[in-house]
């Protein structure tokens, strides 16, 4: 039991409580992590079965760090719970169940851009003008939809125009789909709710599988998430549900607070801990968030407290400008990292992405090394090339892969030769057309053959060589070789995969549910860099210096085309929430009273979110160019500066 030493008294109930419902409500740094894989050896420990423990989450990161922690704790790998996300629970089971839904073990799952190209398709089909309607917009409501246990057969639009566009083109959009023998990312989830509710087999074989349950950031689980867990503890009931309603920041993609909050609803008997003990941030920066998140009242009444010291106040700078907002942040982040600190330990935030630019020439302009978190590694065309020769080789019903590549390098297969293709006109094909695509086919079987001897880093250097990349983008220009590299780090980050007895079904996977945050660590290149992102994207994260810019009024928080409902009022105050607790030792708040937006400058007031935090934790930064509190006159002078701190405009405003 030396393992539960380590545990502050509220963490221990929570793994010592091992049968029936709980609830743990986790605030930001409270050691929720810690607390799960304790749960999880506390199980082992007292005879339970590791392959009867399940412990979801949402991303690669998370589980791959649970997984690592559990290992470490027990000191072997060989028999450990089953840790996953949810999209990745789904690829197992509707890959062990694939002959009930009539679909290839190999299934292709569709990702952004292929799944916008079948929605392009759907609404050529129905002669619905994508100019006019943008498909990403109608496959944002169809995914909505899916989320709430809605399909193409039952969904009922309302009077919005593209929710009825989304009803018409949703049912071809499924077509095509099928065509290809492919999944999108909604299809990994509600697909598998269905198997599971509708087949009394497949349900009853994972009941009676899985008796210890264990869901992390409950608060962000959708209805098919809630019911596809609700379904699979509905015989034991021993589930551990671990979230914090204040850092439910997801509804716009279906994330339902309504899930946490009737927990005790759902499960009765449910016992409730509350972890309150916070082992990240300093006093100061607690109480800021504090300060922000207490007008809410959509929430479980809780106050994080620690034991670390009082820290710095939270450091505010007032900008004349966005451009002097971006040029204060640059300038403390060099000093700080001329001081000693490595530049990932620092993070840029922000509420929208266009927000990154500005910053990032900020950046450019005194060489900090930096990292915009949401360019995805395995979006770039080079790779999204070589992947698709390698999911096309595997699986030939995956048109949109063969549609890539059939002319990738170019190979004389032109417009009209590949309508002849996927019109099943291949007699139709000029003799050096007909030529060309049989070369494919042998190259795509040639991969395949390859693949079933050697390990995915060895394929992918075979279908590099062999597709003819390899010999094109090294003999063309600089952005040729440096895509080039970008396909051998694809390599290297396949050796991972080598060892696994499952090595391609693993590969494919993880490659199609990467995160944000998982493609953090994808290029080592860029690790020991300042990281710019979206608040979003920061969930889960923690660094010792953060900027929270850009705090005015109508930016953050936002203002919305149609009237905000309460709900999306408190969303606001608990994406700050969540901005400020990601910072450890300094927190840096800013906004700038012009910023042009969408072509407009626009003055600013400061946000409603700084008014909140109580004065005694705020210190003004000395580079400011105005007093925001504690003035009393609305007249004041502002004066614009060049990088070197030269003042070449003075500016009046009457506010």
């Amino acid at each position: 039991m030396n393992y539960l030493n380590g545990l502050n008294e509220q963490q221990k109930q929570a793994v010592m409580h091992t049968e029936g419902p709980l609830l743990v409500v986790a605030g930001a740094g409270t050691g929720k992590t810690k607390t799960l894989t304790h749960r999880i050896l506390h199980l082992i420990h007292n005879n339970v079965e590791p392959w009867s423990i399940l412990a979801i989450t949402f991303t690669n990161k998370a589980a791959t760090e649970m997984r690592e922690r559990v290992i470490d704790m027990l000191g072997s790998d060989d028999h450990i719970p089953k840790m996953s996300t949810f999209h990745s629970l789904g690829v197992q089971i509707l890959r062990q169940w694939h002959q009930k839904l009539g679909i290839s073990k190999y299934f292709n799952i569709l990702d952004t851009q292929d799944k916008t190209s079948l929605i392009k398709q759907a609404m050529k089909h129905h002669d619905i003008d994508p100019k006019q309607w943008e498909p990403r917009k109608i496959a944002s409501v169809i995914s909505r939809a899916k989320a709430n246990e809605k399909t193409a057969e039952n969904y009922e639009p309302n009077k919005n125009p593209l929710t009825q566009y989304a009803a018409i083109v949703w049912t071809k959009y499924e077509e095509l789909k099928r065509a290809e023998g492919s999944l999108d990312f909604d299809d990994l989830l509600s697909e598998t709710y269905f198997l599971l509710r509708d087949d009394q087999e497949v349900r009853e074989y994972y009941q009676n599988l899985w008796g210890y349950i264990h869901v992390d950031e409950y608060q962000d689980t959708n209805t098919i998430q809630y019911k596809i867990v609700k379904t699979l503890a509905e015989k034991h009931k021993n589930i551990c549900a671990v979230g914090d309603g204040d850092q439910n920041i997801y509804s716009w993609r279906g994330a339902d607070m309504k899930n946490i909050l009737n927990f005790e609803k759902d499960f009765p008997g449910a016992r409730v801990i509350i972890l309150e003990t916070n082992y990240r941030s300093t006093q100061n920066i607690l109480q800021a968030a504090h300060d922000i998140i207490s007008k809410n009242t959509e929430r479980i009444e809780k106050k994080l407290v620690t034991e670390n010291h009082q820290g710095e106040k939270i450091l505010l700078y007032e900008g004349f400008s966005a451009n002097q907002e971006a040029s204060w942040v640059a300038n403390k982040t060099q000093y700080y990292i001329r001081s000693g600190t490595e530049p990932k330990d620092i993070a840029v935030l922000f509420r929208t992405n266009f927000q990154s630019r500005i910053l990032e020439e900020a950046f450019l302009n005194r060489m900090i090394p930096y990292q915009v978190v949401g360019v995805k590694f395995f979006q770039r065309k080079e790779i999204k090339d070589v992947m698709s020769y390698l999911k096309a080789a595997f699986n030939r019903e995956s048109l949109s892969d063969i549609r890539r590549v059939i002319n990738e390098p170019k190979r004389g297969l032109g417009k009209v030769a590949i309508a002849h293709v996927f019109a099943g006109q291949a007699e139709k094909l000029s003799a050096k057309a007909k030529l060309s695509y049989e070369s494919f086919i042998g190259l795509l079987d040639a991969i395949y053959e390859y693949a079933q001897t050697n390990e995915p880093s060895e394929t992918i250097k075979y279908i590099i060589k062999h597709t003819g990349f390899e010999k094109k983008l090294g003999e063309g220009n600089d952005d040729d070789k440096e895509r080039l590299e970008n396909m051998k780090e694809l390599v290297t980050y396949a050796k991972k995969y080598d060892d696994l007895d499952d090595a391609y079904d693993r590969f494919f996977e993880e490659v199609a549910l990467l995160s944000d945050q998982d493609s953090l660590g994808s290029n080592t290149k860029d690790s020991n860099t300042v990281k710019l992102m979206t608040i979003h994207s920061s969930k889960g994260l923690e660094f010792k210096h953060v900027f929270v810019v850009g705090l005015e009024q109508g930016l953050f928080p936002s203002e919305r085309d149609e009237a905000k409902n309460k709900h999306e009022d408190e969303e606001e105050r608990r994406l700050c929430y969540v901005a400020f607790t990601r910072a450890k030792d300094q927190l840096h708040v800013s906004y700038a009273k012009l910023r042009t937006i969408y072509g407009q400058q626009r003055i600013n007031e400061p946000s409603e979110f700084l008014r909140d935090i109580s004065d005694t934790l705020i210190d003004y930064d000395e580079d400011s160019y105005s007093n925001m509190k504690g003035s009393d006159t609305s007249e004041r002078n502002y004066y614009n500066q060049d990088d070197d701190g030269e003042i070449t405009e003075t500016f009046y405003l009457d506010f």
